[in-house]
């Protein structure tokens, strides 16, 4: 069901009786010409010192008629890189190379925010300063590899956080929402999903703590809060969102009672005012490893602000998503690497170009700027 507020918000936005994918939608006074998004999509093609390049302007600017561009996830301090050449926002490198990203989406008439992130115990020494232990809520090891610059190695046991450095952390969420200030972006997307730090506090399956960080979901879920808190001080509430994933499996995440969960900080979120909520839905993986699956549907009579919704959603799903109220925007991945134009074939009901996964990560332009638009293929 949508939720009371969802509706007024939409009936006031768009004076009639039905919203669609194609709706302009308001974030405070930034307004989108549609509730198309592209979703966060990492492609380990930053350049030297972590720092973006032309080749990522250009990547992002020829997807700018997106309603909303969200950056790849990236990285608040060197302590939370987890995969070789994603970007960072804490040099001044790399505030300089987003600006010109930025830059080159606006003048191509889009708008961008910065996801920002913090992989946690989803890394491995060898990409660590000094070569030190991966930081997490516990010392619990993640089954699997890790993704290096020397090809893959095996996870190591990540070192637990003392209560006292945890200010720390949320220190350089802040110091990154200024730098993204800096940098150009019209808002902030705080990464509290897929495994990384933050999602590894909130569930109980990684946080095996016993201090004010542990526990009750009241205190497991305070990182993510006072991450969140520190962002606004920088930025607008309106200028603000999260992501979470409430079902998924990925990075060997579990949680004994996900509803209880994430319906409390979700409920939480309430009293902030923010951009907008993203939620992953449940994806087959989560599925077949038997997690319980929260599709977002259960957090829409508990929401009342606007919701993102991700998850393999195709025009079909995702103009129906609008349509009901389930969803005030829908956030498109592999469709949005493929088709640089997504908005416009989605509104033709023309044919998409098929992605290529080979290319997803890292490489050069093959993969990531040579999909062509309608008018090339034509």
């Amino acid at each position: 069901m949508s939720s009371p507020n969802s509706q007024r918000a939409a009936s006031a936005e768009t004076g009639a009786s039905q919203t669609n994918l194609f709706t302009p939608i308001t974030l405070g006074d930034l307004k989108l010409p549609s509730r198309i998004i592209m979703a966060p999509l990492t492609r380990n093609r930053a350049g030297p010192g972590n720092a973006p390049v032309e080749l990522n302007a250009e990547y992002y600017a020829q997807r700018a008629s997106a309603g909303l561009i969200i950056s790849e996830a990236t990285q608040a301090s060197w302590q939370s890189i987890g995969y070789p050449d994603t970007p960072g926002i804490h040099t001044k490198e790399q505030i300089a190379g987003w600006r010109r990203v930025t830059d080159a989406v606006h003048a191509a008439g889009g708008r961008m925010f910065l996801q920002m992130w913090h992989v946690g115990r989803i890394s491995h020494p060898s990409m660590q300063p000094d070569g030190g232990l991966p930081l997490a809520p516990s010392a619990v090891k993640p089954a699997g590899e890790a993704i290096t610059y020397e090809g893959m190695k095996p996870y190591v046991t990540p070192r637990a956080l003392e209560t006292n450095e945890i200010p720390a952390i949320v220190e350089e969420f802040r110091q990154g929402a200024r730098n993204a200030v800096e940098a150009g972006f019209d808002g902030v997307e705080v990464h509290s999903a897929n495994g990384y730090l933050l999602d590894q506090f909130l569930r109980d399956g990684t946080n095996q703590r016993t201090d004010r960080y542990g526990g009750a979901v009241e205190n497991r879920a305070r990182l993510t809060l006072e991450v969140l808190e520190a962002v606004l001080d920088v930025w607008p509430a309106n200028r603000v969102g999260i992501r979470l994933s409430p079902s998924a499996v990925f990075n060997e995440m579990r949680d004994s009672d996900p509803k209880t969960t994430f319906g409390y900080i979700v409920d939480a979120l309430n009293r902030y005012e923010l951009a907008y909520l993203h939620l992953i839905e449940p994806a087959e993986a989560d599925e077949k490893a038997g997690a319980p699956l929260v599709p977002s549907s259960f957090f829409r009579p508990i929401y009342s602000g606007r919701l993102m919704v991700n998850g393999d959603y195709d025009s079909d799903k995702g103009k129906a998503a609008i349509a009901s109220g389930d969803a005030d925007q829908v956030a498109f991945g592999k469709r949005f690497i493929a088709n640089p134009d997504l908005p416009r074939r989605l509104a033709e009901d023309a044919p998409l170009n098929e992605w290529d996964q080979a290319a997803f990560y890292g490489g050069d332009e093959h993969g990531y700027v040579d999909y062509p638009t309608l008018d090339e293929v034509a």
